[in-house]
């Protein structure tokens, strides 16, 4: 997603190739906020997020059984998040000293950033299409299994190509460049690329990346819970509160950042100059609600996957075999260590 370029550009938000603020303003302001607050707000995220995902890797490569529909979206959708987190020590780094990294490091961190940022969003809505096919759709998803394993593979490889596509601007012209006396990692487009390329790219990634999964999500969920109001289920109080839930989150974190991102691609279209506040303004919500976007990698696992009452039961599993793992290697050293002290 390309935005308006602050000198001190933490994350590459913004590309300002129209708006030239980021010349005359010191943006001063912008700069302690981001050396103050988005380091230890990225590695608390990662790391809360890498326990998260990690657990949900770890299960599904332990139980093979594991393995339904459904099981494989959860586990993609894992992947995507932790490589998205795998970034944030960087960002870290970056808002603290500016990006002191190789330029290739730029490239390959912000493509692998944004192809995460797509595929965890994209991932997001074939789960909720899944469950109104096996929630609203019972019967047909029970006869025709074998077609939607095929299609679940399909899906899955297309949300991964359909990410790689939306992110070969970054692939090509991030890089880092150095704004007074601080180096960034940012979208720099070349001056032959016109600014009708760079909305229509920047209007199809809001679209594929946050409207087309929210309209999904939305439509699935309406269906789902009017199946589930109608239903005489035990747990169909449970389930309506996770379903809420799910998309409360998505909409709290999601919908600021794409907002503005609206917003931007407005100003860029109408190529409208900011002043220097409202140019600050612009940065500072974009590095808030950016941060506010990256909280729903470490809420996933526990929206989607911990909720569920089987993969709960696998992880209490591991945990009780790998404590018992543990107290038999300890034993095992108390014995040796007897049996040498001994005369």
């Amino acid at each position: 997603m390309f935005h308006c370029s602050s000198v001190f550009s933490v994350l590459p938000l913004h590309n300002n190739s129209f708006n030239h603020t980021e010349i005359i303003c010191g943006k001063g302001y912008v700069t302690q906020f981001a050396q103050k607050f988005l380091p230890t707000f990225f590695w608390i995220v990662f790391c809360v997020g890498t326990v998260g995902n990690a657990s949900v890797i770890l299960v599904y490569w332990k139980y093979k059984y594991m393995k339904s529909i459904t099981d494989r979206y959860f586990l993609h959708l894992a992947i995507a998040d932790l490589l998205l987190l795998f970034t944030l020590p960087f960002w870290a780094t970056a808002a603290s000293v500016g990006w002191i990294f190789m330029n290739f490091m730029c490239k390959m961190v912000n493509s692998m950033y944004k192809i995460n940022f797509y595929s965890c969003m994209l991932f997001l809505m074939c789960i909720s299409f899944d469950r109104y096919i096996t929630i609203v759709q019972a019967m047909k998803a029970k006869n025709s299994k074998r077609k939607r394993v095929l299609h679940s593979k399909l899906a899955c490889f297309g949300v991964w190509l359909t990410a790689v596509g939306l992110c070969i601007p970054e692939m090509m012209y991030s890089e880092s460049k150095q704004a007074r006396d601080i180096f960034t990692c940012k979208m720099v487009y070349p001056a032959t690329i016109t600014r009708t390329i760079r909305v229509t790219v920047l209007s199809l990634k809001i679209v594929i990346g946050f409207f087309l999964p929210l309209l999904v999500m939305v439509i699935c969920y309406a269906f789902i819970i009017h199946t589930l109001l109608q239903a005489k289920r035990f747990q169909k109080h449970k389930s309506l509160k996770i379903i809420i839930i799910i998309v409360i989150a998505f909409v709290l974190s999601q919908l600021p950042y794409n907002s503005l991102l609206v917003a931007k691609t407005i100003v860029t279209y109408t190529m409208v100059t900011n002043d220097c506040k409202t140019s600050d303004n612009i940065d500072m919500g974009f590095q808030i609600t950016q941060s506010i976007a990256f909280l729903h990698s470490c809420l996933n696992p526990f929206l989607y996957v911990f909720a569920g009452q089987r993969f709960r039961k696998a992880l209490f599993k591991i945990s009780k075999e790998s404590t018992e793992e543990s107290q038999l290697l300890l034993k095992s050293a108390g014995v040796e260590t007897t049996q040498y002290l001994s005369p």
